[in-house]
């Protein structure tokens, strides 16, 4: 569970610690997210600079963490804020939206090894229109 609270508040929260990326992930990483699939550190770190520029001052809250019995399997909730500079190709307008986001994790030799994030990203579009306080 260390693992992932430490990758999410290191890497997700501005400035990214990309250093985070080959401290606590497997070389061969795999993230899949919103039908995009990531693979290996060097991918994912182009992959956050990216996030952090779409997303400015972003910020992930860490929720909750809770794992199985064995600790292969990592689940964690989380809330991400940020001013949207093109987040969810949605428009430049830099307002403040925020996401809630489920991640599952499975660790291999005690690193990171894969995850799978399910995001909410109806909620920043909603906020981008102004339909939901933001």
């Amino acid at each position: 569970m260390r693992l992932a609270r430490e990758f999410l508040e290191r890497v997700w929260r501005a400035p990214a610690d990309l250093d985070a990326i080959d401290q606590l992930m497997a070389e061969d990483y795999v993230i899949t997210s919103a039908g995009t699939v990531v693979r290996g550190r060097e991918n994912f770190k182009a992959w956050v600079r990216r996030f952090h520029g779409l997303l400015e001052a972003a910020n992930n809250e860490v929720l909750e963490v809770f794992s199985d019995a064995s600790g292969e399997r990592v689940v964690s909730r989380w809330i991400c804020r940020g001013r949207n500079r093109g987040i969810f190709g949605l428009p430049d307008d830099q307002r403040n939206i925020e996401f809630t986001g489920i991640a599952i994790w499975r660790v291999r030799d005690g690193r990171l090894a894969e995850c799978w994030v399910e995001r909410s990203g109806l909620e920043a579009y909603r906020a981008h229109l102004g339909t939901i306080a933001s």
